[in-house]
């Protein structure tokens, strides 16, 4: 028996809501990252795999996926320089699709004889976005053609769109996680420095900029070593 529209988007909404409560649970990016592609190979009608990817420079990197799969799929459009998701992070277009890979297809000649060879028959590819980042593209794929029609793509549109708010804030924590962790670090070393050897704190500071410098190491490292060793860099 098949579900009339309102009773599709409604439960759409509430797939939503939950994954949204999810992603904010998550305690890592990767964590976020996993799980985005979970929910979007369930929440989204006839998607079989989902995975993420950044290009930059024209370097694709794989930094999720439901299966091996996928991973193989960026791989071909990180050795062919096209695709879906990979015009969709260097074009800044919203969302490409290949509705069947039987057919020839101007745009990715090359491409999507490939994913049918991997046994995809259909792909839709979002960019992840905020106003603030661009952080990379959402692929979802099927195994049959023609199966993402315009209710599935409006609803990767809305999920794509949720996800890169999740996937920036679990980075921006995980950042500034980092800096209160290094500023730690920092301070912890520069108080070795002035109790063992008689430092001001800013002449302990100029220390550790220096050997940051010389060495080409991050401050960070610089800092840790003399937590690690108590003694005053060369």
């Amino acid at each position: 028996m098949s579900q009339e529209p309102g009773e599709i988007w409604e439960q759409f909404a509430i797939g939503l809501a939950d994954m949204a409560r999810d992603l904010l649970a998550q305690d890592s990016v990767q964590g976020t990252l996993d799980r985005i592609v979970e929910h979007a190979a369930v929440l989204i009608k006839g998607c079989d795999e989902a995975g993420i990817l950044t290009v930059r420079q024209r370097e694709v990197s794989a930094l999720s996926a439901t299966s091996d799969v996928v991973r193989t799929a960026d791989k071909i459009q990180q050795d062919l320089q096209e695709g879906p998701c990979f015009d969709a992070v260097t074009d800044r277009t919203q969302v490409y699709a290949i509705e069947d890979m039987r057919r020839p297809h101007e745009r990715w000649s090359r491409f999507a004889p490939e994913l049918r060879k991997l046994g995809m028959g259909s792909m839709m590819g979002f960019l992840l976005f905020t106003e603030d980042d661009e952080l990379g593209a959402l692929n979802l794929y099927s195994h049959t053609p023609y199966t993402f029609d315009e209710t599935a793509q409006r609803a990767g549109w809305i999920l794509a769109s949720h996800a890169a708010v999740a996937f920036s804030a679990a980075r921006t924590h995980q950042q500034l996680g980092h800096a209160l962790e290094t500023r730690h670090e920092i301070g912890e070393a520069m108080g070795i420095l002035m109790e063992r050897h008689g430092l001001t704190e800013e002449t302990a500071f100029k220390v550790l900029k220096k050997a940051s410098q010389d060495h080409n190491v991050k401050l960070r490292e610089i800092a840790r070593q003399i937590c690690k060793t108590g003694e005053k860099p060369a």
